[in-house]
Formats: C-alpha cells, sequence, structure tokens
C-alpha cells in the first residue's frame, strides 16, 4: 500500500483537502470528520479485520487477486445508517489470477459465478462494468514506449492487457483450448452404437457431483463434419477404433452436473441418461471409495443401483492431478479431445483454470472445478479405449511435440541431443524454447527422459557414470 494507493493518495490530494494522516493505522481523517482507511487483506481470513466496521464506499484494487468469498463479506460491511446515503463498491483490475472466473461471471458475463450461494438473488442491474483501455488513460495514451512494450508480449498476454480480453488471461492453464476448434455439435458426430463409451465421475455432495460421458470416435469422422462433407457417403473400415495405425478422438459428448444427491440418487440418474448405451466402464474419485462409517462406501452404494440397471460398477480412477492435466493439456494440443457444445458447465470452466503458484505444473483447486476433475479422470482412464492411452503416456515422459511449440522437425528422440561433459540441466534449458510455464514443465520432462536414454548410466571400466 505505501508504493501504491498510499503514495498515490499523498501525491495527488493536497493537504488542505483532509484534516490529518495517521500513519500507523494508515487512516486519513477528513474536514468533516469522515474518514478513509487503507487496509489490506494477504490472506484468506484477513478480511475478518473488517468484521463489525461500515463503510459507505468500498475500493478493491487488483480484484481477480481476490476470492468470491472474500468479495461477499466486504459486502457486507458496504452500509450507512445516513439516510439518503448509496453504499457502493468498485473494483479496478485486469483479467487473470485467482479470481478471474468470479469476476467475469459478476460484471461482464452477467451470470451467478460459481459457487455463489443463493444464485437466485444475483440482479445484474447491480453490477456495471467500465471497460477501459490504453487509448482511456490519459497518462498513457500517447505512450507509444508503453503501447511498445504491452505490443511485444506473448499473444495472450497482450489481448488481455492491451485489448482487455476476458477469455485469455495471465496464469491461464489451458490456454489451448478454443470454442470450435475443440468443441462441435453432438449432431455432427453422428454417434455409432458400437463405438467404444465409458463415465466419469467426481463425487459431491455439498458441492457438485460431476458426470461425463465419452466415446471413441475415429479421426476421419469428426475431420469430415467440421469440413461440410459430412453427407457423403463414408468408407466403413475408417469407423474403427482403439486401432495402432488409426486411433481415434476422445468425445466428451454429455455431462450431468448437479448437488444433494444421494449415491443411490445419483446412480440412479446417470443410469437414466445412459439408457440403450453400452458402457465400457465407470471410473468414480477414489476419495468415493473410503469407508467413513459402518454403512456402505458412497462406491458401494453407486455402484449397487448401476448393477441393478446392467451398467459396470465404478472403478478407482487415476488421480495423479499433474499428469492428467499434462495429458489433457496435450490432448487438447493435438486435437485428440473434443467436448459437444451441451457440456456447458465443462466448456465454461476449462478455460478458467489457472495454474498453481506454488507448483506449476498443478491446477489451483477453485470453486467449481468439479467438471474439470471429472473429465480429467475421464482422459486418464480412459484414452485406452481411442488407442491413444500408453503412446499419450510415453509421449509426456519420453518423446512427442512439446506443449505450445511445434514439433522437431524429425520428433523428440532425433532432434535432442545430450553429450557428457556439460551439466544436463544447462543442457535442457538450452533445448527449451516455449515461454509458457506448463509448456516449459512438459517439455522438460520429456528432455530429462530423453537424456537418461542418451546419456547413462553408462559402464566405463570397473567404475559406473552415471550423469
Amino acid at each position: 500500500m505505501e508504493s501504491s494507493l498510499i503514495a498515490q493518495f499523498r501525491r495527488h490530494v493536497p493537504h488542505t483537502e483532509y484534516h490529518s494522516y495517521n500513519e500507523a493505522k494508515h487512516l486519513v481523517t477528513l474536514r468533516n470528520g469522515s474518514t478513509i482507511r487503507f487496509g489490506y487483506c494477504r490472506n484468506e481470513n484477513d478480511v475478518y479485520q473488517y468484521q463489525g466496521a461500515e463503510f459507505l464506499f468500498i475500493g478493491i484494487d487488483e480484484l481477480t487477486h481476490f476470492t468470491l468469498k472474500q468479495w461477499q463479506f466486504l459486502t457486507s460491511r458496504n452500509r450507512c445508517p445516513i439516510a439518503g446515503s448509496k453504499p457502493c463498491m468498485a473494483g479496478a483490475t485486469n483479467p487473470g489470477n485467482i479470481g478471474h472466473a468470479w469476476v467475469k461471471a459478476l460484471w461482464v458475463d452477467k451470470v451467478p459465478p460459481p459457487g455463489y450461494d443463493r444464485p437466485e438473488q444475483y440482479d445484474a442491474n447491480d453490477y456495471d462494468f467500465i471497460e477501459a483501455r490504453i487509448e482511456d488513460n490519459p497518462i498513457y495514451a500517447e505512450d507509444m514506449n508503453y503501447r511498445k512494450t504491452l505490443e511485444a508480449l506473448p499473444e495472450r498476454l497482450r489481448k488481455a492487457f492491451l485489448e482487455g480480453d476476458w477469455s485469455v488471461f495471465a496464469g491461464q492453464y489451458f490456454n489451448v483450448f478454443e470454442i470450435g476448434r475443440h468443441t462441435a455439435r453432438a449432431d455432427e458426430i453422428g454417434m455409432q452404437a458400437w463405438w467404444p463409451r465409458w463415465i466419469s465421475i467426481d463425487w459431491g455432495f455439498h458441492h457438485n457431483s460431476a458426470v461425463y460421458w465419452h466415446c471413441a470416435v475415429p479421426d476421419g469422422v469428426i475431420r469430415e463434419s467440421w469440413s461440410g462433407t459430412r453427407g457423403e457417403q463414408r468408407d466403413p473400415s475408417r469407423d474403427r477404433c482403439a486401432q495402432d495405425d488409426d486411433p481415434c478422438r476422445v468425445v466428451t459428448y454429455r455431462e450431468f452436473v448437479k448437488n444433494e444427491l444421494s449415491p443411490r440418487m445419483l446412480a440412479q440418474a446417470i443410469a437414466e441418461r445412459s439408457a440403450g448405451e453400452r458402457i465400457e466402464e465407470v471410473v468414480l474419485s477414489p476419495d468415493a471409495f473410503a469407508h467413513r462409517t459402518s454403512e456402505a462406501s458412497i462406491a458401494e452404494q453407486l455402484g449397487e443401483v448401476l448393477a441393478q440397471n446392467g451398467l459396470p460398477r465404478p472403478v478407482p480412477a487415476d488421480d495423479d492431478r499433474v499428469g492428467g492435466w499434462q495429458l489433457m493439456y496435450q490432448m487438447l494440443e493435438n486435437d485428440e479431445w473434443v467436448i459437444t457444445e451441451n457440456c456447458r458447465e465443462l466448456i465454461e470452466g476449462l478455460p478458467l483454470l489457472v495454474r498453481d503458484e506454488r507448483r506449476v505444473e498443478d491446477v489451483r483447486k477453485v470453486e467449481g472445478d468439479d467438471p474439470a476433475d471429472a473429465a480429467r479422470y475421464g482422459l486418464v482412464s480412459g484414452v485406452r479405449y481411442a488407442g491413444l492411452g500408453a503412446p499419450s503416456f510415453a509421449k509426456i515422459t519420453e518423446g512427442g511435440p512439446g506443449a505450445g511449440q511445434a514439433p522437431p522437425p524429425n520428433g523428440l528422440t532425433s532432434g535432442a541431443r545430450f553429450v557428457p561433459g556439460i551439466p544436463v540441466a544447462v543442457q535442457i534449458e538450452r533445448q527449451i524454447s516455449a515461454e509458457d510455464p506448463t509448456s516449459r514443465a512438459i517439455h522438460r520432462q520429456r528432455l530429462e527422459a530423453e537424456a537418461r536414454k542418451q546419456l547413462g548410466p553408462h559402464r566405463l571400466g570397473k567404475r559406473r557414470w552415471n550423469w
């Protein structure tokens, strides 16, 4: 605050306009007795230091650095007992960071955000969005050097900071996701009964349960749909799935997201929506298999109803978060995953996931990430039906094109070179050109695996040398 808000206040507001400023309390007292308080929220619970206080106006700098719960608590402090007063709040921010999703929902999209306890209470008329670009700033509008700096940023940062594009932002994990490229109308695909199908579930009660149906679809089918040749006669030989020489794409074609359903009620809803389909497998979040009481586990309760309806009992999903997110990233990058437009929660939520600041390879857990978790379970556990399972994981750790950048001409194995005598870490960094942290992490893992292949361990006489 000292280097930003307070410094700006003291620089631009003449002392004649206020009575005093208490540096210890960061409190300005105006001549009429009113006060201006400069405060902070470093951690989630710091908002409670304002409990019991009341403020006619609350202004928040860098609003997307705050969580929805912090915002909602502060709204309860926005009040004034003086008749005729109009309490209000305002926030200033760039797109991005942990609060991007809820800020975008409330102000830009004009809808209740995920985690909004009483969505029926949301009134879009309470929220005004004032879009501001560099041209609107009297200080920087004519500053060509600053504009040049913004224009030189990577494309997605440039769109967010220069153009104010709320569809992309700094910290976005799945920055390769594109509406149109990775989405399709369900009727475009023409689902066939013999194509392998499976279900993935992220269990929740107070939080949403998220369920997704997936199918392995021959690659040529979707290409025909998108190229406008769907009406032409298709070669039946291309309707194969899970063949080494003819891999498929994974199509996520149905979603069901709802909270406060018992395990048996959820299973019945799944069975009703799966009627007439042959489901190969049902994967369920691993925590649902725990026995918390003497009663059957959530998985057992689900399985009982599913089995009665001719569906497989659930098996634990692979919950390797980092590996799963990276697989999803890679499948999007390689156009191996398509989501049908009726999966609204997943399509809206996927682009809003941000990296965990403490572990950039992981996605930061946020309110409303249940659809993404359920989809991750489905892809990790089910891509083998599309002939992508083992090869896809091998690409992450052993070779294949780097996320966020073009593949080497002859693949990573022939393109990467390592020599003894130079630290391997140095050689790896020299061969990573991607700027995106997710892409860099994926590429680093691949190069490390290739370095192990090329450099060690080797035997030199009776001595063993290992990089």
